[in-house]
């Protein structure tokens, strides 16, 4: 994955600030040409460093208010199965391999108790799952995040 170096953390910073930024407008709010911008966009677009807008959109808003860490102690042999079989359940948003007592932690998003349990009841009976255990996240204190990162990197400090 390349590297982001100060220049590309200061237009990614603005595009954390206004996604909605042209190519011209960041250009000129960064003192920058509109070639270097462009060009620097497309290497952090195809390099991957720049996620898709979904991370923005609540999903609160979409009607799933709740969300839960699922840890999961899985059967190593089956990983890449097990890994394929959460992905295909819409509301698996975040799935990580861990180290730990746990293999993995999944974090899920639902309508409510009810349908946190069919959930749950789904992820158990994923061949290769042999337990879970679940944490309701009461309130999120500290939300996903790069902007410190960024403003480090550009060399902005806080």
């Amino acid at each position: 994955m390349p590297t982001v170096d100060a220049t590309d953390a200061r237009i990614l910073l603005a595009l954390a600030a206004d996604a909605r930024l042209s190519g011209v407008e960041l250009a000129q709010r960064l003192g920058l040409s509109r070639n270097t911008v462009q060009a620097r966009l497309a290497r952090l677009e195809a390099g991957g460093i720049l996620g898709s807008v979904d991370r923005r959109v609540s999903h609160r808003a979409l009607g799933y208010p709740l969300t839960a860490f699922v840890s999961a102690q899985v059967e190593q042999s089956h990983l890449a199965e097990i890994e394929e079989a959460l992905a295909g359940i819409d509301e698996v948003v975040e799935l990580h391999g861990v180290t730990g007592a746990s293999d993995l932690v999944i974090r899920v998003v639902a309508h409510d108790t009810d349908d946190l349990y069919r959930i749950a009841g789904v992820i158990l009976a994923t061949p290769g799952v042999r337990r879970t255990e679940i944490a309701l996240s009461m309130r999120e204190m500290v939300p996903f995040r790069t902007a410190p990162l960024l403003r480090r990197r550009a060399g902005t400090g806080r």
